[in-house]
């Protein structure tokens, strides 16, 4: 089996978060484009964090006995998310699926986010590679 880097199964222009966003909209970008997570950038794009509809499920919660939403994306988001590096092998990749219950990861090019890493993706790769 030939197993390159995840480079190419990257979403390269994944739904991303400021981490003074108000939760509210974030919470509906997330829903709109079907995304378990969106990584947190700050204005130069270094991930600062990632938010998950986990996450989400608190405030929507309050939401719905209070009728109203309050909070920013920073005040809900993990902000030591683990993350791959550009470059990880697919099987790295898979390993790391199976130590973490997450369902994406943020992918760095250095200090700056490449993109976002389905599991889904990576499943189907080793798949129609094995």
């Amino acid at each position: 089996m030939t197993i390159g880097p995840i480079d190419t199964l990257l979403e390269a222009d994944p739904l991303t978060l400021s981490a003074d966003m108000p939760i509210r909209r974030a919470a509906a970008q997330m829903a709109e484009a079907d995304c378990a997570a969106a990584p947190v950038t700050d204005d130069s794009g270094t991930l600062v964090g990632v938010l998950t509809q986990k996450d989400c499920f608190r405030p929507a919660l309050q939401a719905s006995y209070y009728q109203e939403w309050t909070g920013q994306v920073g005040d809900f988001m993990s902000t030591d998310p683990v993350t791959l590096p550009l470059g990880t092998d697919l099987v790295s990749a898979a390993e790391a699926f199976l130590e973490h219950p997450y369902r994406s990861f943020p992918v760095l090019d250095g200090d700056r986010l490449a993109g976002m890493l389905r599991r889904e993706d990576v499943f189907r790769t080793l798949i129609k590679a094995g």
